[in-house]
């Protein structure tokens, strides 16, 4: 029995080792596992060029659009009028102002330049300000008064490096009034202004008005009646004046216009109108000359001609070999008329005995108040040929 008590107690020792030892080594086992996998990389998962697979299938993913940037040059540029501080108003053709008030315009668009009526380039007292921010240009015209009546323009520029140019085909423009009760008319320095009448170009007579309320009526000083406005010979608009459309000499003369606005009643500047037949196009020469060759010691006769409008004077003149060594000039010239409201202008020029130096180039220039133009000859000069005897 003493025996048998001492083998269970060692194999009892033996197996408690056993299981000890087991456990020690599974704990060891799976330490090493575990920091197999925290050492080793991740793999990452890509996802598939379609959407999530789903109980309704794959879904295509739609690839967003690039947004191509636009430069500033490029948006769309627009005027508007700030009333107050945070109102805003989109400005048409024409607004007003009461004399005395602040306009002030703001212009879309980076960078921009502002056109302003010749009187405020040209006298600046300060009232004048232009400010350009991020995304707009602001205009503002503080103490307004009658005089300030005109258009403003806001010009897009477009930029390359430091070079920028106006974009005048996007330039915005709005012709702002400054009514003033006691100016019907834009104050002018002038006491009279000349204006020259051409044929069948349109003429305007710039009496502006500073309110778009005002009655405008045209008046010829001599003798004193008021001229009919028929809206086709002669029209008005109220940002421009008068404008006779064909002129013609019965136009010419002082003329004057006059403004009514309630009980005030006012003249603007005089218009000295004086009528000049301007040709609708530089003249066209044709050049001839009566022989060619010439022989020596003959005449020799090259004529210029010209037919173009009645009544519009033409210049004529010559470029010829003889001037090298001064010969003279002799000329003969002509004007008549060929019917159809068309005349003829000639100028011949005369050569006597013709030597050799006179062969060359002649060429005649005649010139209108459109410009000039030139058509040019070459005479040749050979011997004179001898009679044969009998």
């Amino acid at each position: 029995m003493p025996l048998v008590n001492s083998f269970g107690s060692k194999g009892r020792l033996v197996l408690s080792t056993l299981l000890i030892c087991a456990v020690i080594f599974e704990l060891a086992y799976c330490q090493k596992d575990a920091q197999e996998q925290r050492t080793s990389p991740e793999r990452k998962v890509s996802k598939p060029k379609l959407g999530k697979a789903t109980d309704k299938g794959p879904q295509a993913i739609t690839a967003k659009p690039k947004v191509k940037a636009i430069p500033a040059a490029q948006t769309q540029t627009f005027l508007t009028q700030v009333l107050r501080r945070g109102k805003f108003a989109k400005v048409g053709e024409a607004i007003s102002v009461q004399a005395g008030d602040t306009l002030e315009l703001r212009c879309r668009g980076k960078p921009v330049q502002w056109g302003v009526p010749s009187y405020l380039e040209e006298d600046d007292d300060g009232r004048l300000g232009i400010a350009q921010h991020e995304r707009y240009s602001v205009l503002t015209l503080v103490n307004t008064t009658g005089a300030d009546t005109g258009e403003y323009t806001c010009y897009p520029m477009h930029c390359e490096d430091i070079d920028c140019r106006k974009e005048y085909d996007k330039a915005v423009k709005v012709f702002v009034f400054f009514p003033d009760p006691q100016e019907l008319f834009v104050p002018s320095s002038d006491y009279y202004e000349v204006i020259q009448l051409r044929t069948n170009w349109p003429t305007v007579l710039p009496c502006q008005v500073t309110s778009p309320e005002a009655k405008v009526t045209l008046h010829r000083e001599f003798p004193p009646v008021e001229v009919a406005v028929d809206g086709t010979e002669i029209s008005f608009n109220v940002r421009k004046g008068f404008t006779i459309q064909r002129p013609r000499p019965y136009h010419a003369g002082a003329l004057y216009c006059v403004a009514s606005l309630g009980n005030l009643r006012q003249s603007s500047t005089k218009y000295m109108l004086i009528y000049v037949n301007y040709p609708m196009a530089p003249p066209a020469p044709v050049i001839q000359a009566s022989t060619s060759p010439a022989a020596v010691g003959e005449n020799l006769r090259v004529s210029c001609t010209v037919v173009g409008e009645q009544d519009v004077a033409i210049e004529i003149t010559w470029e010829y070999p003889g001037q090298q060594i001064g010969r003279p000039l002799y000329t003969q010239d002509s004007v008549s008329p060929v019917g159809g409201g068309r005349q003829q202008t000639q100028s011949v020029l005369l050569v006597d005995e013709v030597r050799d130096v006179d062969q060359g180039t002649y060429t005649c220039t005649a010139e209108n108040l459109q410009g000039a133009k030139s058509a040019s000859t070459t005479v040749k000069v050979v011997p004179k040929t001898k009679a044969k005897k009998p």
